[in-house]
């Protein structure tokens, strides 16, 4: 058992971190059945990494800065009770794990801080997150390649990002990630709510993903699929190439949205932006209720080559996932197929609801 009281604070000036690891503030490697818990705060002392971020400053170089705690290669190990805040870059990394339950973190950071994701999953299975508090610069929680089986339950996200799987597959690389569940989450003054964020030119997957139950309060986009992110700083490189048009892409399969209810910022509320090449499918919608934040006009659904449907009472109306033409889908099914397909859909999706339970 690792127990932490009273206060880590790493050092503040860039200067004084060991060239050989930038990248690593406290470690956690090749553990079994560990406990790291207690009440005590981890600082990172992020504010000059951040001043120096390109994001911030834009004439510097995009360089990678520390992340405050990670913990890597370790099996059914426990982190509980700490709070984690103002990290050089992500505050909580859990990397080529499995079975690693985090519970009852407090992760805060200023929202303009670059880069400062609370949560960030790679390469781990069986992953569970639950009762967090978190705010930041960045995505709230960030699951990437290789991720499967990854359940969430009871997180509080404001400021930041929202709650993302991504973004995967850049620089046309493969990626997988699956079984992902959201089950409870309240997202206040996020720029985004749930988010699956991907580049144009990877391959992979995206799929048996679940939201459900979550509150959006005053959110930019409340829900969104983009399959065009491209998130190229001034100075990080050549965007017209780096974001240009591209055939393949990272397959967005089977994901469902329950009760998602709350407030937008956007006029745009849900937003499935997909690629022509390769269209998302088995997009389910399920008693979804948005509105625009101070009742400032209506909402909409954006769809494009989205294919699925909504059911339940949907606000606002997700008709495009039915009209979608990409791919030859939905056009390809007519009558009692379609009916049953989206039966199908429907029995899957409260089946999968039932068994989100952590």
């Amino acid at each position: 058992m690792v127990q932490i009281q009273g206060t880590i604070v790493a050092p503040e000036e860039p200067s004084e971190w060991d060239p050989q690891s930038p990248r690593l503030w406290l470690l956690f490697s090749g553990l079994a059945g560990a406990r790291i818990q207690g009440g005590g705060v981890i600082d990172g002392s992020g504010s000059k990494w951040w001043a120096n971020s390109c994001k911030i400053n834009k004439s510097n170089p995009c360089r990678g800065a520390p992340t405050a705690v990670t913990i890597d290669s370790c099996r059914g190990v426990r982190v509980r009770g700490l709070r984690v805040r103002n990290a050089q870059q992500m505050h909580v990394t859990v990397s080529r794990s499995r079975g690693v339950r985090v519970g009852g973190l407090r992760i805060d950071a200023p929202e303009d801080s670059p880069n400062t994701d609370g949560i960030h999953v790679a390469d781990s299975t069986a992953v569970t997150i639950q009762s967090c508090r978190i705010g930041t610069g960045d995505d709230c929680i960030s699951i990437v390649n290789g991720s499967f089986g990854v359940k969430m339950r009871n997180i509080d996200c404001g400021p930041g990002h929202g709650i993302s799987i991504g973004s995967l597959g850049k620089g046309g690389a493969f990626a997988a990630v699956a079984d992902v569940a959201l089950d409870g989450a309240r997202i206040r003054r996020a720029q985004n709510g749930v988010r699956i964020k991907t580049w144009q030119g990877g391959a992979g997957y995206v799929r048996g993903v679940r939201f459900a139950n979550v509150d959006m309060d005053g959110v930019d986009h409340p829900i969104v699929i983009d399959q065009f992110y491209c998130d190229v700083p001034p100075g990080g490189g050549d965007r017209s190439r780096t974001c240009a048009n591209q055939t393949s892409a990272v397959a967005v399969s089977d994901v469902s949205y329950r009760n998602i209810t709350g407030t937008s910022r956007r006029a745009e509320a849900i937003r499935f932006a997909c690629s022509d090449a390769v269209p998302c499918t088995g997009i389910v919608l399920r008693d979804i209720n948005l509105r625009r934040d101070d009742d400032d006009g209506e909402v909409q659904t954006v769809c494009n080559c989205a294919v699925g449907f909504d059911y339940g009472r949907v606000r606002p109306a997700a008709d495009c996932l039915r009209s979608s033409t990409c791919g030859g889908a939905p056009d390809d099914h007519h009558g009692d197929e379609e009916e049953e397909e989206e039966e199908q859909g429907k029995r899957k999706d409260e089946a999968v609801v039932l068994h989100t339970e952590l």
